[in-house]
């Protein structure tokens, strides 16, 4: 199985293009939160219709994970805890999203949601023990945050990961975690796009801007995770203790290169429903 992973795409069109371009070549998309954009000029009513087209193309596609970030919260429950309501809609076209656990292949994937309050936080704790009884060797939870003290959290003067999941992790030790929100990560001294915490893999892909967005992909039939940006092409291997630098990717497999040929604008047609 071959996971093509995305996050913090912040309604990017072009990002969302490319999204949509490449995914027929994946087992599975995982977008970990933050498809839309609080600070954009365009109404969030009227992103939220954008963007819920572009999953719904990347559905008839492939199989879609989606948890939501920060950015995505338009509504309070009942208890006053912000929330995201759009997304837990698109279970209507077959996305997995916030709250769910599914099996794909031979592996377990446990969806979160972004928590903003201690009941939210408490649904997580409690679906986390759900799933926990029925894992698999390999259970990959989607979670916006990246854990506290991580290099996937630096952000240049401090941390800004979940310590709460930090304590999840150490309970559970799931396979992999995927994340984003913390945009230079990858890019700055002393962060990373990877990290390891015991046995478990942390993963953030970083933001960049422009076409294509920073991507991941987790090869699971070769144990590799492949990390591509703006002149940046590194990977690791999943068997492996970890190890820093990440290698470079210098010889690149087949699907990657036509990978790449996707990411040139002049190769790749915009869907119809995005205008």
């Amino acid at each position: 199985m071959r996971c093509l992973v995305v996050a913090d795409l912040h309604y990017s069109l072009p990002q969302f293009d490319w999204l949509v371009s490449a995914a027929a070549q994946f087992d599975l998309v995982i977008f970990a939160g933050d498809a839309l954009d609080i600070g954009s000029i365009v109404d969030f009513r009227a992103q939220i219709v954008v963007v819920k087209k572009y999953l719904a193309l990347l559905a008839a596609q492939t199989r879609v994970i989606v948890c939501s970030g920060n950015h995505d919260l338009d509504e309070r429950n009942a208890d006053g805890e912000k929330i995201s309501r759009w997304i837990s809609q698109l279970r209507e076209i077959g996305i997995a999203c916030d709250g769910d656990s599914l099996v794909i292949g031979e592996a377990m994937f446990t969806v979160c949601p972004w928590w903003d309050g201690p009941l939210v936080r408490q649904r997580i704790v409690d679906q986390l023990g759900r799933a926990a009884s029925g894992r698999l060797q390999r259970w990959i939870w989607v979670h916006h945050a990246p854990p506290a003290e991580s290099p996937t959290s630096w952000g240049g003067k401090r941390f800004f990961g979940d310590v709460e999941l930090v304590h999840w992790i150490t309970q559970h030790q799931p396979s992999m975690v995927i994340s984003g929100h913390v945009h230079q990560s990858p890019f700055i001294q002393d962060g990373s796009w990877y990290d390891r915490l015991d046995r478990t893999w942390i993963f953030n892909a970083g933001l960049q801007p422009g076409r294509p967005p920073t991507y991941i992909v987790l090869d699971f039939d070769a144990d590799k995770a492949f990390w591509l940006a703006a002149g940046e092409a590194q990977w690791i291997d999943l068997t492996a203790p970890l190890q820093r630098p990440a290698a470079a990717i210098a010889m690149p497999p087949d699907w990657l290169t036509s990978l790449d040929r996707i990411a040139d604008p002049s190769l790749a047609k915009p869907p119809a429903a995005a205008g």
